[in-house]
């Protein structure tokens, strides 16, 4: 039922490129912003210097305006991005995310040998037991997502993923009254069938993809 769910939303969900105009993006402007607003917690090239904090070089574009969008309009919740976007206009959005899915991301790598063993197995196969399905389905083998649908995790901090993943799972993300987020409704499915070893080992181990 949940690999169902997915295949929906994959169709259900719309690119942002698809949404916005086609007008070149402004990335001298892109850049002036990354440098004076975003930089202090993601790094000037999008390589996060805190663990707490995404790396967002290398990312998909369309992923990165989408959640900016989602920052403004309340979908995803968070005070302090929700005032730093507040000013920024959908082309602004769509020229950041273009930005730093040009910066080249750092290697990371995996610090838990047992936690990667077993997250490399819930990745690539997920659980039958608990109907969890692979990470890799949506994320792709390698962690680099499928571009304007799922993000990237390969090279993201462990930290922030296991974060991420315990907010689907508690309903702080992919759970909007509106039901906008639809991607982030699946995850929440996702991670509702998922303990906490497990989203600590999938976390490992996507750390250290390349």
């Amino acid at each position: 039922m949940l690999l169902a769910v997915i295949s929906a939303a994959w169709w259900t969900a719309t690119p942002v490129s698809a949404q916005s105009e086609s007008a070149k993006p402004d990335l001298a402007k892109a850049k002036q912003t990354v440098t004076t607003v975003c930089a202090a917690c993601h790094g000037a090239d999008g390589n996060s210097p805190s663990p707490a904090n995404p790396n967002l070089a290398g990312q998909n574009a369309d992923y990165i305006t989408l959640q900016l969008m989602h920052f403004k309009s309340g979908v995803r919740s968070n005070q302090i991005m929700a005032g730093l976007v507040a000013n920024l206009s959908p082309e602004d959005m769509r020229a950041l995310g273009m930005y730093f899915s040009q910066q080249t991301p750092k290697a990371g790598a995996a610090k838990d040998p047992a936690l990667v063993a077993a997250g490399q197995k819930l990745f690539r196969g997920g659980n039958a037991a608990t109907g969890l399905p692979a990470c890799a389905a949506c994320h792709s083998p390698t962690g680099a997502g499928i571009p304007s649908r799922y993000p990237r995790l390969s090279w993201q901090y462990a930290d922030y993923t296991f974060a991420q993943l315990k907010a689907f799972k508690t309903g702080e993300r992919g759970m909007d009254k509106e039901g906008k987020d639809v991607n982030g409704k699946v995850m929440a499915q996702v991670a509702s069938r998922m303990t906490e070893q497990e989203m600590r080992s999938v976390a490992e181990y996507a750390a250290g993809l390349h």
